[in-house]
């Protein structure tokens, strides 16, 4: 059997509306990406305290997952005209074969190494290096399996820079494998929050799974303090906004990690957090950046 995947360009006003008429209309699932992604017109969804939440995406796009035999476009006629809106015109509808989802994820998920000491490796791999520090970690619904350049990036600083015994905070931690890393390299306190409570649930998991201490919850629950090492691994926008909060976690002398940034919007957010920090030179990978900095 197999299905066929409708991806319709949609604008943020129309873009739920339309979603639950096509969940009503026939559609087994609908999803929302943002259509910009992987462009400087990015726009992350978040919300912080102090910092409300955006709005859907300006450019989306509505991915529809339908049976077989089903009309493409009738189905979308139908839908557009129950949400109240004129009928998109720009969409486009491919097969989807039928496969066996959990090998086919498995098998596109290998043991990353990220330092000749540091490993990130899925629980069904055998590690490739037992003596090596290895980090079990499967993709999941939280962002960050190592396989991304920001997150590589953001271990690769942890893995040369602890020395042992700091206290970590993780902003947006996602899977949790960057505060993971940090415990399993020696630091004496590790911190993790994120907005999505999801997120804390997979890191809460993730931390059980690997063995290491660690504290994750949401940013209301972090308890007031400064760490030796503040790293966020989010979007630019949301990391300009954070300035304040995150300068105000660092404590002097200690080292903030940003990344989550293409290479052509570094300098924005150095500006921002120049007032309070000595940047070192941006380091690159695959067109995103990492910046690190000491708090003076």
């Amino acid at each position: 059997m197999s299905w066929q995947s409708l991806r319709i360009y949609v604008d943020s006003k129309a873009a739920e509306p339309l979603s639950d008429a096509l969940l009503e209309a026939g559609a087994l699932s609908v999803a929302l990406e943002d259509a910009d992604a992987g462009t400087v017109d990015e726009t992350p969804l978040f919300g912080e305290p102090d910092h409300p939440s955006a709005e859907l995406w300006r450019h989306s796009i509505a991915v529809a997952l339908l049976e077989e035999t089903a009309d493409a476009a009738t189905l979308l006629a139908d839908a557009a005209r129950n949400a109240g809106i004129a009928t998109p015109t720009g969409w486009t509808v491919e097969t989807v074969a039928e496969q066996d989802w959990v090998r086919l994820t498995q098998a596109q998920f290998d043991p990353i190494p990220i330092s000749p000491r540091l490993w990130i490796v899925p629980t069904w791999h055998e590690a490739p290096d037992g003596s090596a520090i290895n980090l079990k970690l499967d993709p999941g619904l939280a962002f960050g399996t190592g396989s991304h350049p920001t997150t590589r990036l953001c271990l690769r600083w942890l893995d040369e820079h602890l020395a042992g015994g700091e206290r970590v905070l993780d902003y947006g931690c996602g899977s949790g494998i960057l505060a993971i890393a940090a415990a399993r390299l020696g630091a004496a306190r590790v911190d993790g929050v994120d907005i999505d409570a999801q997120a804390v649930m997979s890191s809460r998991d993730n931390a059980a799974l690997n063995g290491v201490a660690a504290w994750f919850g949401l940013p209301g629950e972090l308890i007031p303090g400064e760490y030796d090492v503040v790293v966020a691994n989010i979007l630019t926008n949301p990391l300009k906004g954070l300035a304040p909060l995150l300068t105000g976690r660092v404590r002097r002398g200690g080292r903030l990690v940003l990344s989550g940034i293409l290479a052509e919007q570094a300098e924005d957010v150095m500006a921002v957090y120049r007032p309070a920090f000595d940047f070192d030179p941006p380091v690159s990978d695959e067109g995103w950046v990492r910046l690190s900095g000491t708090r003076r």
